[in-house]
């Protein structure tokens, strides 16, 4: 047993077997998970059942475990961000730059190639979906600030 926020132990592989500008797609329960990514990325499925979990839920764990360098949002037509990208923002911080892209944009962008991980959420709020980009961990300190060794 580890004592650490995130258990899940396909996801802890999944996110370890990835690297600095790889990407991970948190996707809400509209998202079609199986064509709208690599075939080569991981599958995580986290959609227990509507509205549990969702991509706040997975987010939180998943700042506390990768360094994110980047996000992007799926943008409705109207142009204007839900709810649900603002408390994105809110959750990564003004450091962490945002994306917005058009649907089939957004479709596009999560079928490359450097998507190495999908995460399937139950999230049923419209245009909830999150694609982040893997930063890196800098000066050989954790996240946290311990030095190595400490």
């Amino acid at each position: 047993m580890i004592n650490y926020g995130l258990t899940h132990p396909g996801l802890i592989r999944a996110l370890a077997e990835s690297g600095h500008g790889s990407q991970i797609l948190i996707a809400d329960g509209n998202y079609p998970h199986n064509t709208g990514a690599p075939a080569s990325a991981a599958r995580i499925a986290l959609n227990l059942r509507p509205g549990l979990l969702t991509v706040d839920h997975i987010l939180e764990v998943l700042i506390d475990a990768v360094p994110i360098e980047a996000a992007a949002v799926m943008a409705p037509p109207d142009g204007r961000w839900t709810e649900a990208v603002r408390g994105y923002q809110r959750a990564l911080g003004a450091e962490v730059p945002f994306t917005s892209h058009e649907r089939f944009d957004f479709y596009n962008a999560a079928r490359s190639p450097d998507v190495a991980v999908v995460i399937a959420s139950g999230d049923t709020r419209p245009y909830a979906n999150l694609l982040l980009t893997i930063g890196v961990v800098a000066d050989g300190t954790d996240r946290r600030g311990a030095d190595e060794g400490s």
